[in-house]
């Protein structure tokens, strides 16, 4: 399975961010369960490489699991080791991209302007991450980028809501990036069934979405 097409499918991003990632499985299973099939545990989490490992070492059939906040290719290296089926920074990092292209393993790299984003793609990111999304405009910002750089799939995340998720992707997005109004406090010990209650509601809204 390419991870970029089932990110591309499912239309979200699970963005698992806390000081601590131990809880980091228990949150993703709860996730999964309730339809959201690409997840990313960030690696500025305490603890991300264990927690992918063991994730990824009994991955649901369909799911995708990502690392985020990989800055340097010894970042990218743990984490492929670790079971990360696709990369993600929040900037043009050159290196990165560059080990995850010899690993045969997906990069989404950051960018913001136009000029960043061509960068990235050019790059040889599969997709580019639009960050800080909200603070750059939201759709409406998504949309301007789009109209001279079409050919470039965006996923923006940042400040990303569940209310406005279907307006990024209404606005040509590949796919949104959702992480604390998705989330919560769930990694840190908040409630689960709290966490299951807005993934479902989130992809309730998603889906029908035009691609």
């Amino acid at each position: 399975m390419n991870p970029i097409d089932e990110i591309a499918r499912s239309r979200v991003v699970a963005v698992l961010r806390a000081g601590d990632a131990s809880r980091f499985p228990d949150v993703a299973a709860v996730l999964v369960e309730a339809g959201v099939t690409s997840i990313e545990f960030t690696l500025s989490s305490d603890g991300a490489i264990a927690a992918l490992r063991t994730f990824a070492g009994a991955l649901p059939p369909g799911v995708v699991l990502g690392a985020g906040t990989v800055l340097d290719a010894e970042a990218a290296a743990a984490a492929i080791d670790a079971g990360a089926t696709f990369l993600i920074s929040p900037a043009v990092c050159h290196d990165v991209v560059a080990h995850g292209l010899a690993a045969g393993v997906p990069v989404v790299l950051g960018a913001l302007t136009p000029t960043e984003i061509l960068d990235a793609w050019r790059a040889g990111a599969s997709a580019v991450k639009v960050f800080p999304a909200a603070e750059a405009g939201g759709p409406a910002y998504i949309a301007a980028v789009r109209a001279p750089l079409s050919q470039i799939p965006l996923i923006p995340t940042g400040g990303v809501t569940l209310s406005d998720a279907a307006s990024y992707l209404a606005a040509g997005a590949l796919a949104v990036g959702v992480g604390g109004s998705l989330v919560g406090d769930a990694g840190d010990g908040g409630d689960l069934d709290a966490l299951r209650e807005r993934a479902e509601t989130l992809v309730r809204g998603l889906r029908g979405v035009a691609a």
